[in-house]
């Protein structure tokens, strides 16, 4: 398993290393890429890679970092609390984005 640090360095690594280049954004039911103002469904893209982060003192600091490609070939990151501080979404999105779903944790 890579090492990728805290969670300023994975998103580094994952966009300067791996090509996740693109910023995407949590929407209710879909994902948003705002430089190049575009959404996309729960079908539309898929998690390449799941990176939790645990803040060391604040419970708040808590976080994961998604991997995401699209059908359409974009590749980006896309980062989420999660426990208390994570959105409300869609039950598609949180399927999509369910750690248990048989996807390795990095």
């Amino acid at each position: 398993m890579k090492d990728y640090g805290t969670l300023s360095q994975a998103i580094n690594k994952l966009k300067l290393e791996e090509g996740y280049k693109h910023d995407f954004n949590l929407l209710d039911e879909k994902i948003e890429l705002k430089s190049e103002n575009a959404t996309f469904g729960v079908e539309e893209f898929e998690v390449d890679k799941v990176l939790r982060f645990e803040g060391m003192s604040n419970p708040d600091d808590n976080s994961i970092l998604y991997a995401i490609t699209t059908t359409d070939g974009k590749k980006g990151v896309l980062t989420d609390g999660y426990g208390i501080s994570s959105g409300q979404i869609s039950k598609e999105m949180m399927k999509k984005l369910d750690l248990k779903d048989h996807r390795p944790i990095d």
